[in-house]
């Protein structure tokens, strides 16, 4: 993740109070904190209290934009207390978990608002899973209602849950836009339940939270394959995507356009909070297609676009990027895959970018770890994740777990308020990530230069990432496994020019079968998200082993 700085014309005016905070955003992000302290940044802050501040400060600011609804933070904090007290008339107690399932949209934001308004647990699931990926997720974090839609791209999510008997905790599914088709109840019919609800209920709900409550468990997959919850506190997100914003140079009056996913800690925090926390109007957009991206940057005079390099990239190349003003493009953040120099001069000659930054972050560290800053020179952007964030430690070290020499590659180890709480129910996964002085094994391979930026060379675990979306390589095996001819299979992610990478799969068929590489690709699309499916398949008769029996990836990576 990642990212930037100075400010640009705006349609709004900021505030004096306003103007005195960014002042000392800018400081802090300068590396000068002797200024006053970040207007959201106590560990204590909740993402109930974000929501109540930003009305208090930003009032009348334009909050949330998607098609002909238009609020106001005020208006928004209004809809996120009605939904909260949906939840609380639909019997959502503190604590219990609530799964959406659905594309960027107003409602997903004021939903899950609402869900943490409510004192419950945000369980945000990949609009790309298959039927069987969210039943696995929906069981495992015992969620009692289930927001969804049943019409994104021709798609009916509660049809494909298909027999819910494997849901034993799911009371009640609800279609926030689209027909209720097999849903219990429609949003509308959910958000009415609010009038039979105490008008301070929610307020009493959010005044018992406390920053160190979980308010989501986003999950994960590992080298096991086994996707895993990581649990994650109100304060901490609060705080780290406060100063992720600070040092974006994210401000009021800002207008973002948040194309990453709400499922994903980028879209849902470097997204939803960092907007709450400086005032900058949210505008969601479902589906990343270049037509529709430049059209709305025009139109609603976006001045934040985030994204992975393939998105910039395929701006810059698209045939009819002169017909679009996208001359109010001031900020961008990017990262999860090599980002070129040439990318980012382009950025700066071609757009009107002003900043652009990158960063390191994981599920399991909130999101975020480590940013370049705003006056880092092009080589340092393009080629190093940046340095740690304040208050957070950064290192990379050997196997021993002692710091090598700066210049030397290690794995990346981390720690500080942003570390996960754990991962849900399996302590012992817990314990082999975070180590008993509290470092977050990270299992990436990294850099660390004199400066402290970090640069990631590698995975540990095997993980590559497709356009922004992190594949793991022995979920991907273990579903490939279950076809009737596969006998052996081995994932590896290689390089690939627009999305950074992409999966190859290399498999030896069971005795006597036969599968060609189209079959076996189409049977993939049909059983797991589409960023998960190989591009590529070779057929060999045997997998490179080492002596103790395990595939050596790295062959097969060379060989590719």
């Amino acid at each position: 993740m990642t990212t930037g700085i100075p400010l640009g014309a705006s349609s709004f005016t900021v505030a004096e109070d306003d103007a005195r905070w960014y002042e000392s955003d800018m400081a802090s992000a300068s590396g000068d904190t002797t200024g006053p302290p970040s207007a959201f940044g106590g560990p204590s802050a909740t993402v109930a209290e974000l929501v109540v501040r930003a009305a208090d400060r930003f009032g009348a600011t334009e909050a949330l934009v998607d098609g002909e609804l238009r609020l106001t933070f005020a208006e928004l904090a209004a809809e996120v207390d009605r939904a909260a007290r949906g939840l609380i008339g639909s019997g959502i107690q503190p604590g219990d978990r609530v799964a959406i399932w659905a594309p960027n949209c107003a409602e997903w934001a004021i939903a899950a608002l609402g869900i943490h308004t409510a004192g419950a647990v945000l369980i945000p699931l990949n609009t790309r899973f298959k039927g069987p990926e969210a039943t696995d997720i929906l069981r495992r974090s015992g969620a009692r209602l289930l927001l969804c839609v049943t019409d994104f791209l021709d798609t009916d999510y509660v049809a494909l849950l298909g027999d819910r008997t494997a849901l034993p905790d799911l009371a009640e599914i609800c279609a926030l836009r689209g027909g209720t088709g097999g849903a219990n109840l429609s949003w509308e019919a959910l958000l009415a339940r609010a009038q039979d609800v105490d008008p301070d209920a929610a307020h009493r709900r959010a005044a018992a939270l406390a920053g160190t409550d979980i308010c989501d468990i986003l999950f994960t997959s590992g080298t096991t394959g086994a996707p895993k919850g990581a649990m994650l506190r109100h304060g901490a997100s609060v705080r780290a995507f406060d100063d992720w914003a600070s040092v974006v140079g994210l401000t009021h009056g800002d207008r973002y356009l948040i194309v990453n996913p709400f499922f994903h800690a980028f879209g849902l925090k470097a997204g939803i909070l960092a907007c709450l926390a400086k005032g900058a109007t949210i505008i969601p957009h479902p589906v990343f297609d270049v037509p529709s991206v430049m059209a709305r940057v025009a139109a609603e005079r976006v001045t934040m676009l985030p994204g992975p390099p393939a998105i910039y990239q395929t701006i810059l190349d698209h045939p009819d990027l002169g017909e679009y003003d996208l001359s109010s493009l001031r900020l961008a953040v990017t990262g999860a895959a090599t980002v070129p120099v040439e990318l980012i001069r382009r950025m700066r000659s071609e757009l009107t970018f002003r900043t652009i930054v990158t960063g390191y972050g994981l599920t399991e560290a909130t999101g975020i770890a480590t940013m370049c800053r705003h006056d880092d020179d092009l080589e340092t952007i393009a080629t190093t994740a940046g340095r740690a964030i304040p208050d957070v430690e950064v290192r990379v070290v050997d196997d021993e777990g002692g710091e090598v020499a700066r210049g030397e590659p290690g794995e990346v180890v981390l720690r500080g308020y942003n570390v996960m709480a754990g991962y849900l129910d399996d302590p012992e996964a817990t314990a082999a990530t975070i180590d008993a002085d509290g470092w977050l094994h990270t299992g990436d391979i990294g850099v660390m230069d004199e400066a402290g930026n970090v640069r990631i060379t590698d995975r540990r675990k095997d993980m590559y990432i497709v356009g922004g979306f992190n594949a793991y390589p022995a979920e991907i095996e273990q579903m490939m496994a279950e076809h009737p001819a596969v006998g052996q299979v081995a994932v590896v992610g290689i390089p690939d020019e627009r999305l950074g990478e992409v999966g190859m799969a290399w498999v030896v068929l069971r005795p006597g079968a036969e599968v060609d590489e189209a079959t076996l690709v189409a049977w993939c699309r049909g059983r797991m998200a589409n960023y998960k499916v190989p591009r590529r398949v070779r057929f060999v008769d045997a997998l490179p082993l080492n002596a103790s029996g395990k595939v050596l990836k790295f062959e097969l990576r060379a060989r590719a």
